[in-house]
């Protein structure tokens, strides 16, 4: 019998489904907004030669383009996990343990982004930040390479748990 949790779960999980596809599915152009701007390209005309194009990357690119990554990799987890739970010859095991892994990818998704806010205002900086059970991998797009801002931000992700977690942080210019 269906109860009023079961309903609850399903329209929000749906809700949830909806927008991440919603999310995937648009357009590039959407998803990087002003982010047109920072790529620069370069013309150069020679006499009677080819043109030469050359394009640049700025630090918002290679930071969408870590989040698609990361996205497109939970996207199909959480495709093969609703998979399992949508079967019929799965048994009532194999289905609580899909719903509970795809609990976990929301729960850590969310940290994500909370310790990329929490980077963002700290430090002023634009940061991806991966986490993958007890590691997390944070990439910061700066141009300055400072082992003080660096150890600053591993302490200040580290604030954010109890246990013990291993930070590691990388410069990207």
């Amino acid at each position: 019998m269906i109860n009023k949790k079961s309903i609850w779960f399903l329209t929000l999980f749906s809700l949830i489904l909806v927008l991440s596809i919603y999310y995937i599915t648009m357009p590039s152009e959407l998803l990087l907004g002003n982010n047109i701007e920072n790529s620069t390209v370069e013309e150069k005309d020679t006499k009677n030669k080819k043109e030469e194009t050359k394009v640049t990357m700025k630090e918002s690119d290679l930071l969408t383009s870590l989040r698609v990554e990361a996205n497109d990799e939970m996207v199909k987890e959480m495709d093969e996990l609703k998979s399992v739970l949508t079967s019929k010859d799965a048994t009532s095991e194999e289905k609580n343990d899909a719903f509970e892994r795809m609990k976990e990818l929301n729960s850590v998704r969310g940290k994500e982004e909370t310790l990329e806010k929490k980077i963002k205002e700290e430090f002023k900086l634009n940061s991806f930040v991966k986490m993958d059970g007890d590691q997390i991998r944070v990439v910061v797009n700066t141009e300055k390479l400072d082992k003080k801002t660096a150890n600053n931000i591993m302490r200040s992700v580290q604030s954010s748990f109890d246990e013990k977690m291993y930070i590691s942080v990388k410069f990207q210019k």
